[in-house]
């Protein structure tokens, strides 16, 4: 019989009475005196194994949150991708120079000494959150931000080979081609121009690293239903890798990519096997992360730390044009790098993206008269949305659940009805009766979030309770839930209500705007990112889900469990 891992084996600790649910692909091929489950690690306490065998190592992309390991506040895994991470690489060797000639384009040099390109970028909820924290507008927080991470006065200043990051865009750029695309995915299931690789309906937004952990572990009859669509944060680093590795000439592994981020289940999303150039090349192999690691709000706060700069002394100014460095393609630079800024954070469009909301405004631009029709939920985190018809015919259904509990109300519903197991019995489980409604609800799409109130309000984000907050309340009040909904909703008004101000949405001159977006001009844009670097648009822009193999979650006892590994992790499930 195998045990498992304990206090008395490593100096960490994995709960006691959970297997893992990782083949154990790397460990010796010589076969224990006991065998047992191949998805247990296992250990034989009654033999001495040779001294020569090297350890046993589990990665952040074997576990993948995978609910089964949970050692001490999941600080072990999460701690592979953090802010030490991000000064130790930047410390590893002198950056590649790059070198910008009008004649010749932009050539790397030094590529003997070892070093990289440094990319990084920057969501949007990140720079509310520090915005509301220093007191400043989200643009200006990006202004901190950027010099941060490549001024002057930021994190070169203190660093051994005066390293910075070359590029730094926001995601807001891939959000919107993000939006656009969606809407492409629902229209054309909405139009039954159906692919091999197409969700079935509803579908559902796939974003939020939390819900789709969540769904491969515990529930994966939803998984044909999640968009096929990267997120943001995932499309940025595939753009950044392909383009600057293609155009310079240079390995993927030599452009280091640091996402900045609202939540610490990015950190898993990162850790995909299928967010990697072994996918975009199509090499079947283990390759190079798109996003080699990513830190939360708070933990850009410890990088500066960690240099021992204030970071509330950051100019809060654009740095130099001139300092500037193009990318290596003047459509996708105009693209990540707009001449022309507007904003498009809408409070009706929620603080996670405004997935739902862009394809409900696309559906009704299709047809001539059409309305919106909003209808509250049980509570605040569930919303039903209907495209009405001039006529007021229902044209399309979706609807928002954000938080754990509504999205357990959610996968019921989908759940698939089971053949009753007496003879002529009928289905049970989620079928209704004879002659009614096919089960499931009748949305076509549904924009879920596992944390509640959205991305704003991200586990990683700048909390009430963190000495930077909490020193400023009133003497002898405590930081509570109270207290934490007053913080939110000053992050919230950062995250809706800046000025114009860099990376932020796309402008055009066309004239097919859907709430400021053009997605011809979009479209465009991704058919020229697969043509320059010759690679399809399917692997560029899209991922796939898998089921993860766990009895975690399922049994009569484990809801509780789930529910407390996630708030460990921090991603709000």
């Amino acid at each position: 019989m195998s045990a498992i891992l304990s206090v008395d084996d490593l100096n960490d600790f994995i709960s006691p009475g959970v297997a893992c649910i990782k083949p154990i692909e790397t460990l010796p091929t010589a076969q224990p005196k006991h065998t047992s489950s191949e998805y247990e690690v296992s250990f034989n306490t009654e033999v001495l194994p040779p001294s020569d065998l090297p350890p046993a190592e589990i990665s952040l992309t074997d576990c993948l949150a995978c609910s089964g390991c949970v050692t001490s506040a999941e600080a072990v895994l999460v701690s592979m991708q953090s802010h030490s991470e991000v000064l130790k690489e930047l410390d590893s060797a002198p950056q590649l120079r790059l070198v910008v000639n009008e004649r010749t384009g932009i050539r790397v040099e030094n590529m003997s000494e070892g070093g990289r390109i440094y990319v990084a970028s920057v969501s949007p909820q990140t720079r509310a959150s520090i915005a509301a924290t220093f007191g400043v507008t989200e643009v200006e927080a990006g202004y901190m931000i950027e010099q941060l991470l490549s001024g002057p006065k930021g994190i070169k200043n203190r660093a051994v080979y005066r390293n910075s990051f070359q590029y730094i865009v926001g995601t807001n750029v891939a959000r919107e081609a993000c939006l656009v695309l969606g809407a492409d995915e629902v229209s054309h299931l909405e139009k039954e121009a159906k692919s091999e690789h197409a969700p079935k309906k509803p579908i559902l937004t796939s974003s939020c690293p939390g819900w789709v952990c969540y769904a491969e572990k515990t529930h994966p009859h939803v998984l044909p239903h999640l968009s096929r669509l990267k997120s943001p944060q995932a499309l940025t680093g595939t753009l950044l890798k392909t383009v600057l590795s293609r155009k310079l000439g240079i390995s993927p592994d030599r452009i280091w990519h640091v996402a900045i981020m609202p939540c610490f289940d990015k950190k898993l999303e990162a850790s995909r096997e299928e967010l990697t150039d072994a996918v975009w090349e199509g090499t079947g192999t283990r390759g190079v992360r798109d996003v080699d690691s990513v830190i939360t709000s708070k933990e850009l706060l410890m990088l500066a730390d960690s240099r021992h700069i204030d970071f509330a002394t950051m100019p809060r100014v654009p740095l130099p044009a001139a300092t500037r460095i193009p990318l290596p393609d003047s459509t996708l630079n105009s693209f990540l790098f707009p001449s022309e800024w507007r904003r498009n954070n809408k409070p009706e469009a929620g603080s996670s993206g405004g997935n739902l909301y862009y394809i409900l405004q696309y559906i009704a631009s299709q047809n001539d008269g059409a309305t919106v029709k909003t209808v509250r939920g049980r509570n605040s985190d569930v919303t039903e949305y209907t495209v009405n018809s001039s006529s007021g015919d229902v044209l399309f259904k979706a609807a928002r659940y954000y938080g754990f509990r509504n999205i357990q109300n959610l996968v019921r519903k989908l759940k698939p009805a089971k053949a009753s197991r007496m003879p002529g019995g009928r289905p049970v489980g989620s079928a209704r009766r004879p002659g009614a409604q096919s089960a499931g609800p009748d949305y076509s799409y549904i924009e879920v979030m596992a944390c509640p109130g959205g991305c704003t309000n991200g586990g990683g984000q700048i909390k009430v309770d963190d000495a930077i907050i909490a020193s400023r309340l009133p003497a002898g009040v405590k930081p509570g839930p109270a207290e934490q909904k007053a913080w939110l909703a000053q992050v919230d008004e950062a995250y809706f209500s800046g000025e114009d101000g860099p990376n932020d949405t796309i402008s055009s001159d066309s004239g097919d705007l859907v709430e400021g977006i053009s997605p011809s001009y979009i479209r465009d844009t991704m058919a020229h990112w697969a043509s320059i670097t010759n690679l399809p648009l399917d692997r560029l822009a899209y991922t796939s889900y898998r089921e993860v193999v766990s009895n975690i979650g399922k049994g009569p006892n484990e809801m509780e469990r789930v529910i407390e590994i996630a708030g460990k992790i921090g991603g709000g499930w």
